[in-house]
């Protein structure tokens, strides 16, 4: 892999409370990063209008907003992602969702992933949710539901890789957080991985926020998951 389509395969989170903060964070890291997640946090504080910015200036960004709704509703929130010209969506992975998803994303470039099991569950969270499933069989099923509903992948936690793959191959879309390099902690992350096993297992992109956002040079940290990536 070529040291351009290692940095393609990494995704910042911009997990920061205001526009500023993220922006001071995007100029920072330069040209060392090409790919920027906006999640829930970021995108309460006009996030959304710096992911359009980001967008129109070259960069990718993922739009991660875990949408969940009644279908007309997702498809029309959908739709308005699609005009801010990202390259990923999340909504969870219920068919209902996933369908309407799929028709609001159109024939844009937007990709839609489904959410499997967030990262921070583990068996017992599973369980204590209602499911009788463990979270393997439960991140086959909504994988299953997304070949189904025509989105384009999943975000899936990086040790379940191996069971999105047996489902369903590339080029399905595998998005992984939960990536800690050798030696970072594990912070609320239960099901983890370092970026090389996960781009070993299957994933596609990388999500990774803490370990760049709060090291003490963060385009440091940044090029050496680039690195780590390239020789996986």
């Amino acid at each position: 892999m070529t040291q351009d389509d290692a940095r393609d395969r990494l995704i910042v989170g911009l997990d920061l409370a205001t526009v500023e903060e993220a922006e001071a964070m995007v100029a920072r890291l330069g040209d060392a990063v090409q790919f920027y997640k906006v999640g829930f946090e970021l995108a309460l504080a006009g996030g959304l209008v710096l992911a359009e910015r980001l967008a129109g200036s070259g960069k990718k960004v993922f739009v991660d907003l875990k949408l969940h709704d009644i279908g007309a509703t997702v498809e029309k929130a959908t739709r308005q992602v699609a005009k801010l010209g990202a390259t990923y969506l999340t909504v969870h992975a219920y068919p209902q969702t996933l369908k309407a998803a799929a028709e609001g994303r159109g024939a844009s470039g937007l990709k839609v992933l489904g959410v499997t099991v967030l990262t921070s569950w583990d068996a017992g969270d599973v369980r204590e949710a209602g499911f009788s499933e463990t979270p393997e069989q439960l991140v086959a099923r909504r994988a299953r539901h997304a070949l189904e509903a025509g989105v384009d992948g999943v975000i899936c936690a990086p040790t379940d890789l191996p069971v999105i793959r047996s489902v369903a191959p590339r080029p399905f879309h595998a998005v992984t957080p939960g990536v800690r390099p050798a030696g970072s902690a594990a912070g609320d992350q239960k099901r983890i991985a370092t970026p090389a096993d996960a781009i070993r297992n299957g994933a596609d992109r990388l999500v990774v926020a803490r370990p760049i956002l709060s090291a003490p040079d963060p385009r440091a940290a940044a090029e050496a998951i680039i690195a780590e990536i390239a020789a996986a």
